[in-house]
């Protein structure tokens, strides 16, 4: 077995590598992506397989570097996150949320993964598919509330992610845009006060998935994600909802190498 030290040098040395060419190799488009309607978002959610455990630590790392590589192979045409599950949720150990303007990027990014030496220690949990959109009902809010919302959210580190599938029920598609949008309204106004602890991000699901929305959150208070869950529960929109969860994601926001050198120990 390698002696620990020589272990958490060659990882150090590594991550300091891998660091460098993350930055070099980041890619112009990530914003753009992250932020403009009409791209496609993936969650990809695994599990390691009970073999990891019993992997020496050298080879961990020496696999690891493949998952690196693979990421960092396709960042000129995707924008990917990876979150630490592992301890959080009992799902999976890991989440890839994936962006990009093409679906066909994300699954060459996922094949090549799962192919990889790391990938096929990989245990496929879930994968949801969604589309981002220009907002359906703000144009038809009040304007002070449209005014509200555009007051960002604290500064400071959001540690926690949450992720939650929704689907809506025939009877919310059989509303009128009108009445779907005063509800809405009533939604938005309820959440307003939580947003300056919590980030929010919606994807469309219909027809890509088994699910009609997927909706993703980072957070700096679960206690405020708690009781955002709590008030939404109450307003007349959420009587339209047929799933909520199931599954129902939290994990952390971490670096890719936080990750590795967690997964590597």
């Amino acid at each position: 077995m390698m002696p620990r030290f020589h272990t958490i040098a060659l990882l150090l040395l590594w991550v300091l590598i891998g660091s460098w060419i993350s930055s070099v190799h980041a890619g112009g488009d990530r914003e753009k992506l992250l932020a403009e309607p009409g791209i496609y978002g993936t969650f990809a959610v695994f599990g390691l397989d009970d073999e990891w455990g019993r992997v020496e630590p050298s080879a961990r790392i020496a696999r690891l570097a493949t998952l690196k590589g693979v990421v960092e192979q396709h960042r000129e045409h995707v924008a990917i996150d990876v979150y630490l599950l592992r301890g959080l949720s009992d799902q999976a150990d890991l989440m890839f949320r994936i962006h990009a303007t093409e679906l066909r990027d994300i699954q060459e990014f996922l094949l090549d993964l799962q192919s990889s030496l790391f990938g096929k220690h990989l245990k496929t949990a879930g994968i949801m598919h969604g589309l981002t959109k220009k907002p359906n009902y703000v144009p038809g809010f009040s304007d002070q509330l449209k005014a509200d919302l555009k007051s960002p959210s604290e500064a400071g580190e959001k540690p926690y992610v949450i992720v939650i599938p929704i689907k809506k029920s025939a009877e919310w598609w059989g509303l009128d845009q009108e009445k779907r949008t005063a509800l809405m309204q009533e939604h938005t106004a309820v959440a307003l006060p939580f947003l300056t602890t919590i980030k929010r991000k919606l994807y469309h699901s219909s027809g890509l998935d088994d699910v009609d929305f997927i909706t993703y959150f980072e957070t700096s208070s679960l206690e405020d994600f708690h009781n955002l869950v709590l008030a939404l529960e109450k307003v007349k929109e959420f009587h339209y909802t047929r799933q909520f969860g199931n599954p129902t994601l939290l994990g952390t926001v971490q670096s890719l190498d936080e990750i590795i050198e967690t997964l590597a120990q």
